[in-house]
């Protein structure tokens, strides 16, 4: 099959279609020309289907959306880390499988034992270094800063732990 040759009513329309800002693949289905024709065309004309500028609104766009989605999650692993550290000093009922015949035995305490006060502490941490990754604080966006602070804050809930543990014996 030979290829259909130009003609110069076909450059005209390209031109014009061009200039109304019809796109390549619409120009290329109004003429029943293939795409690549008409860009040889356009090339012909010094004209080009750059969407430069349209490209970047899009784009500039959908990264603020995501800057906002990211705020909204970061804000809500807050929200959870605040949650689960509320959790350390609360009341709370515990309950396991006891005795010979392994019944259900529920026990009441004035705060959860200190094996599921670390682990809330690690959820609450996990929630944190999470929030931070995905919405850096200002001023302290630094990873070692970071580890630094909930380091100390460990160590200050460790020893407040420990010290109340002192209270319970006397």
């Amino acid at each position: 099959m030979v290829a259909r040759p130009i003609t110069e009513k076909e450059r005209g329309q390209v031109k014009a279609l061009h200039a109304e800002g019809m796109s390549r693949n619409d120009i290329a289905r109004k003429l029943k020309r293939s795409p690549s024709t008409v860009s040889k065309i356009a090339a012909d004309l010094n004209l080009t289907f750059e969407r430069g500028p349209e490209v970047v609104a899009a784009t500039e766009a959908r990264r603020i959306d995501l800057a906002a989605r990211r705020q909204a999650l970061a804000e809500t692993l807050h929200q959870d880390a605040e949650q689960l550290r509320a959790q350390l000093w609360e009341p709370c009922e515990i309950g396991e499988f006891a005795g010979r015949e392994g019944e259900w035995q529920t026990a009441y305490l004035p705060r959860p034992r200190f094996t599921d006060q670390r682990q809330i502490m690690s959820a609450t941490a996990t929630a944190i270094q999470q929030s931070l990754r995905l919405q850096p604080a200002e001023g302290g966006a630094d990873a070692g800063q970071v580890r630094s602070m909930l380091g100390t804050l460990g160590e200050v809930l460790v020893q407040a732990a420990a010290d109340d543990g002192d209270d319970d014996d006397g």
